[in-house]
């Protein structure tokens, strides 16, 4: 009688793919104009994505988003009332600037300490939108974030998922990443999606308030010139840099204000806190010789850091930041050089 061996079943991975491997993260940001992200990525499946195929442990890396839009000609019905808000379909996205710092964990405690790392805004300006939101996506999928919005909930990724629709593009990292009740979708899932304006006002208990007003709150500079209702007009004269310009002072604004909630909330303390606005000027004061907005930034943050401390921590005479007592994480952590 012939027996037969029972051999071991090889079974392919179903989110291995037959494609070239990927390519290492830095050569995948594709946001920046000189990496080539301008060809489409192909949105046929061999399967189904499904949520463990995108099972890679929370964000370890916080993006702090801001868009700017104009009103799309073509969506736009032309009875629209001028001064009614149009829907998030009818915005034309035309900046995306993000600031990218690095999570770390101190161990023992898992005090959070961030690490900046750029400031920047997608593409170029001759860019289209459906170029624009498809580099986006890319570098969205090439990394693990915390996104940090301000109103975002409500307006920026609105705008951004239904103009991707409209383009026919795929953002499957934004729906299949994290678990069931831990993902970008849900409202109170603050290491997936933070909503600084939704969780300053209590998740809408209290009135909500605008950047500007929480930016003044902590010292932070704010508008600087610039403002929303100018882009549509800074557009239509060609002017697209300024409109970048001012989209990354609002997202500088933004990382000011999560600094201090971070704080508030003991995702991390005064030492860390003051290590993370340390770092940011420094940033700002090296990227400033080549891009004057942010050293306008830096300027006005350190003349209205006066009434409303940049730090946290207790200035010594020696004029070393020095953390006070943490009841959070029962410790004094040591002090930070000024």
């Amino acid at each position: 009688m012939t027996s037969f061996v029972r051999r071991p079943i090889a079974c392919r991975d179903p989110s291995a793919s037959r494609s070239p491997a990927r390519r290492p993260l830095a050569e995948r940001t594709l946001f920046d104009a000189a990496s080539p992200g301008a060809e489409p990525r192909p949105d046929t499946m061999r399967h189904p994505l499904r949520r463990r195929d995108f099972d890679e442990g929370s964000p370890d890396t916080l993006m702090m988003l801001d868009i700017e839009t104009v009103p799309d000609p073509i969506l736009t019905p032309a009875d629209w009332p001028a001064d009614r808000f149009p829907k998030a379909m009818w915005h034309q996205v035309v900046a995306i600037s993000v600031i990218e710092a690095g999570v770390g964990r101190e161990p023992g405690t898992g005090v959070e300490t961030y690490e900046l790392r750029s400031c920047r805004s997608g593409g170029e300006p001759g860019w289209d939108e459906a170029r624009l939101l498809r580099a986006f996506w890319r570098l969205f999928e090439g990394g693990r974030y915390r996104l940090v919005t301000w109103n975002g909930r409500a307006f920026d990724m609105p705008v951004v998922l239904a103009r991707s629709l409209m383009h026919g593009l795929a953002a499957p990292a934004w729906f299949l990443r994290g678990t069931r009740w831990a993902n970008y979708g849900q409202r109170y899932a603050q290491d997936w999606h933070l909503d600084l304006m939704d969780a300053i006002s209590a998740f809408g208990a209290a009135s909500r308030l605008t950047l500007e007003e929480a930016a003044a709150a902590v010292g932070a500079p704010g508008k600087m010139g610039e403002h929303g209702s100018c882009v549509a007009e800074l557009v239509a004269r060609d002017e697209l840099g300024r409109v970048r310009d001012y989209c990354e002072t609002d997202v500088a604004n933004l990382y000011v204000i999560f600094m201090r909630w971070a704080h508030l909330t003991g995702r991390t303390d005064a030492a860390g806190h003051d290590a993370a606005v340390e770092g940011f000027l420094r940033y700002l004061d090296a990227e400033g010789p080549a891009r004057p907005h942010l050293a306008a930034f830096a300027q006005e943050w350190r003349r209205t850091g006066s009434r409303a401390p940049m730090h946290v921590g207790r200035t010594t005479g020696s004029g070393a930041v020095v953390a006070g007592p943490d009841t959070c994480h029962g410790a004094r952590r040591s002090s930070l050089g000024a």
